[in-house]
């Protein structure tokens, strides 16, 4: 072999060495561990705040902070349906932790984004760390008595009430700007009925789930009453199932401001055998 070919195969042997030496240092390279639990809770009575897990549910926000002030955001990610939120591949790190859902707004500003008010969170995440968020919610829904399925048909009372009144929402929500009277104003109850024990607006099924809307304030006059609501005549439920139903409010006023989103306030679900 002449010294030509040696230096070649040389060569050749510190190239795949590197080679190998960079695919060993990638596949060795840290996975994200870290882990973020959660809660969201009425600021009131402690409750949680039952959610639906998708789009028009709670919203979890998390910006590591590392990377300056221009820093994207994480994906965007759900709370479950009781209220609770966990990711668990992240990054060690800081991070500014917020959420949007149906209750005021924990980030106000106003007009100019001077900050009004400011109740999210900064925590340096690490393996474990938990965080509580206890809010204000636009509504409570509540079970009148228990549901009922007549041949093949649900019949339902709820009762909803403010979970804030009129006077300190707008006294929150005016200083944003751009207020209006109607953002108060219900515009409809649902009722979710499927087979899915999480059951609600993204796990309905639309052949038997029910709704009421509303003009205005026309819902006004109902705010603290027993307000009857049944499922889809048009489609029984099949004998012998087992199906899980839920009720829902929401008002007029989108969160966060200008996305357009008009997030439901929720009942705790609960299991019929149809008979």
């Amino acid at each position: 072999m002449n010294m030509k070919k040696i230096s070649l195969y040389i060569v050749l042997l510190a190239l795949l060495s590197l080679q190998s030496c960079g695919l060993f240092e990638l596949d060795n390279k840290d996975e994200p561990s870290a882990t973020i639990q959660g809660e969201v809770v009425d600021a009131e009575t402690g409750a949680p705040i039952l959610t639906d897990q998708g789009s028009e549910g709670i919203m979890v926000r998390l910006t590591e902070l590392s990377y300056g002030p221009n820093v994207q955001h994480n994906p965007d990610f759900f709370c479950k349906p009781d209220g609770t939120f966990q990711n668990t591949k992240l990054f060690g790190g800081t991070y500014l932790i917020a959420i949007h859902g149906p209750f005021i707004p924990l980030l106000r500003e106003d007009d100019r984004g001077t900050p009004l008010a400011d109740d999210t969170q900064t925590e340096e995440i690490t393996d474990l760390t938990k965080v509580k968020f206890e809010v204000q919610p636009f509504l409570n829904v509540e079970w009148v008595g228990e549901p009922q399925i007549i041949n093949g048909k649900v019949k339902a009372q709820v009762r909803v009430t403010r979970g804030v009144s009129e006077e300190e929402f707008r006294s929150k929500i005016e200083p944003m700007g751009g207020y209006d009277a109607n953002f108060q104003n219900v515009t409809d109850v649902q009722l979710f009925v499927s087979y899915s024990s999480s059951v609600g607006y993204r796990a309905r099924d639309p052949r038997w789930s029910g709704k009421l809307e509303y003009t205005g304030n026309t819902f006004n006059a109902l705010l603290g009453e027993v307000v009857t609501i049944e499922s889809n005549a048009a489609a029984p439920i099949p004998s012998g199932k087992v199906v899980f139903v839920r009720a829902a409010a929401r008002i007029n006023y989108d969160t966060p401001k200008g996305s357009g989103t008009k997030r439901y306030n929720y009942n705790e679900a609960k299991q019929l055998l149809v008979p």
